[in-house]
């Protein structure tokens, strides 16, 4: 059998068994369409959260930057798993306790504004299509390659599939989809880990490979990688991090953007009681580790076997020949995502650091080698790892489907973020109060029809790879709705005032500083400016600037609501209510 046909069996079952599933679940009521009933168990529910949250960047790009950048990438795990502390121990029960479908339906009642509410809205929806655009991009690497399409048609593919289980089970749906994805995506990264650990330690167990001796050369593992990559130019894998505040700005962004995501948020109140909240967070914690704790092991297995399959014998001085290179990099070269230029006209691959004016300008010019000649994209490691530690055809076809599974778990429960604010907080909340059930529910659906539309076609055309789009959704959510969510717990004096003027501030700053540097649209004098640690503010990198907007939102709104009136009493005795989740108030019903 084909590999494509293999490929095929793999995500179309999976396809399958999403719909089925979507079914067998479908919302009957606006109740099921936004918070699943409000029954579901807190097992379940961390199964689903794990899913939810093991998106794209996290199944497809995480290994890929950590392989690319070594330790310095590591704050991804760091600020990603951190989140769900926050999560579980300042927010989820709170927020749970208060019994509401949505972020902004809790920010508009807590700071007794419409306008607050509206503000939140769209706060997360830029937060959300950020965030969904990654997971679309990331969809389309994985359909190029395993169903041999074009990426947009993959992605077309990917909405269709979404807009069935979405928009037929709403929350329902989604969170028992995302159960079965889960089940699909743990098991398809974690499989090929044990094999690739196996090959080069003898430890089935990826975290402990990691630490373990490479079998050929004796070495312990990240040693012998060290070994190779400096041989080319590039820094040591553990190499320290220089830029200390960066490090600790971008890892609390993602913290905090973690706990501020709605997506994530609104599965806490899917499950019947307080205290089911925080199960839920613990549950998802385990399940998010097991992807979590594989994953620096993947990445640098994967960064060693893409250098000693370039370089087989061993030495940087005899690169493979062109003609010679292994049947992966050709597959991959037809997808666009692996480029290859002979520079020197040698007939052979070279792969080193020419960005080390150093090494380019002694031992690379030595060696003859003018540039760098195999440009990889990150995207690409952990899909590609199974093929490049030629291991059998069915993990290929498993990965597949868990990379799409990773991708499409994510972007449903964003696509159901961004409908629930449209047709509970937006239109219900504000435009037409008195809307029926039925008809709320249609305008879900809708919503949700028109999300997938809009996420597909800036999925197209994203402006970054899927990882880094989404810690920059990560900087929006963190600026912008976790302060107002805390505040809203936690302070009995921020008011409706205070808080529209911190989340405004804290979102303006953050989008404008990311603006100057991604280029996305013109600022005056901005336009062409480097996005480089010689540019940056204080060496701050637009990915971590969230943290310091975060900073900038707190401060208005404290600063705004201590010149201007108090909040009414009965808002002070709801944040003290919410604030003291005392037994296992049911969620409301609306």
């Amino acid at each position: 059998m084909s590999q494509f046909a293999i490929n095929l069996i793999f995500v179309g079952g999976s396809f399958l068994l999403y719909i089925l599933i979507a079914i067998w679940a479908k919302a009957g009521s606006t109740k099921d369409f936004y918070v699943a009933g409000g029954g579901v168990h807190p097992i379940t529910n961390g199964m689903a959260i794990g899913a939810d949250w093991m998106s794209a960047a996290s199944f497809i790009s995480m290994a890929g930057l950590i392989a690319a950048g070594g330790y310095a990438n590591s704050t991804f795990l760091m600020g990603w798993t951190g989140g769900y502390v926050l999560l579980a121990m300042l927010l989820a029960p709170y927020l749970r306790k208060f019994g509401k479908f949505t972020v902004p339906e809790f920010i508009g009642d807590r700071f007794y504004s419409k306008n607050a509410r509206l503000v939140a809205v769209v706060c997360l929806i830029v937060a959300s299509v950020t965030y969904v655009i990654g997971q679309m991009a990331g969809a389309g690497v994985a359909f190029s390659r395993f169903l041999e399409v074009e990426a947009t048609t993959g992605l077309i593919i990917a909405a269709v599939v979404v807009f069935i289980y979405a928009v037929l089970g709403g929350m329902k749906g989604i969170t028992y989809t995302q159960v079965a994805q889960y089940c699909v995506l743990i098991v398809a990264y974690t499989i090929p880990a044990v094999f690739i650990s196996m090959q080069l330690t003898g430890n089935a167990i990826p975290p402990l490979g990691l630490f373990s001796t490479h079998a050929d050369s004796g070495m312990p593992i990240l040693d012998k990688l060290n070994q190779v990559i400096t041989d080319l130019g590039f820094n040591e894998y553990t190499a320290d991090i220089d830029n200390k505040l960066n490090m600790v700005l971008f890892t609390l962004s993602l913290m905090i953007g973690t706990a501020g995501l709605p997506h994530v948020i609104i599965r806490f109140f899917t499950v019947p009681k307080v205290a089911d909240a925080r199960w839920s967070a613990g549950w998802a914690l385990v399940f998010i580790a097991l992807l979590y704790l594989t994953a620096p092991a993947v990445a640098s297995m994967a960064r060693l076997n893409l250098m000693t399959t370039i370089y087989p014998e061993g030495t940087a001085a005899q690169p493979i020949e062109y003609d010679a290179r292994p049947g992966w990099i050709q597959t991959w070269e037809e997808t666009g995502l692996i480029k290859f230029e002979d520079k020197n006209s040698d007939g052979r691959i070279q792969v080193y650091n020419d960005k080390n004016e150093q090494f380019a300008s002694t031992t690379a010019q030595e060696r003859g080698w003018n540039g760098n000649e195999l440009v990889v994209n990150n995207d690409i490691l952990v899909l590609a790892n199974p093929e490049i530690a030629n291991l059998p055809g069915w993990v290929i076809g498993l990965i597949a489907a868990g990379g799409l599974a990773a991708a499409l778990s994510t972007a449903a429960g964003l696509l159901l973020a961004i409908s629930s604010a449209v047709s509970h907080d937006l239109i219900k909340g504000s435009i037409n109060p008195n809307i029926s059930e039925k008809g709320e529910l249609l305008a879900a659906r809708i919503s949700m029809a028109v999300a997938i539309v809009v996420a597909t076609w800036l999925g197209i055309n994203p402006p970054g790879f899927a990882a880094q789009v989404v810690a920059l959704a990560f900087g929006i959510a963190a600026a912008s709705l976790f302060p107002a969510l805390m505040m809203g717990i936690f302070s009995k004096r921020v008011n409706n005032i205070g808080a529209i003027a911190g989340m405004l501030s804290g979102l303006i700053f953050t989008l404008v500083y990311i603006f100057m540097y991604k280029g996305w649209f013109f600022i005056p004098g901005t336009a062409n400016l480097p996005d480089n640690a010689a540019n940056w503010v204080m060496g701050i990198s637009p990915l971590s600037i969230g943290a310091v907007g975060a900073i900038v939102n707190f401060a208005v709104a404290f600063v705004v609501s201590n010149v201007t009136e108090e909040p009414p009493v009965e808002i002070q005795e709801l944040v003290e209510s919410v604030r003291y989740p005392r037994g296992a108030g049911q969620a409301q019903d609306h």
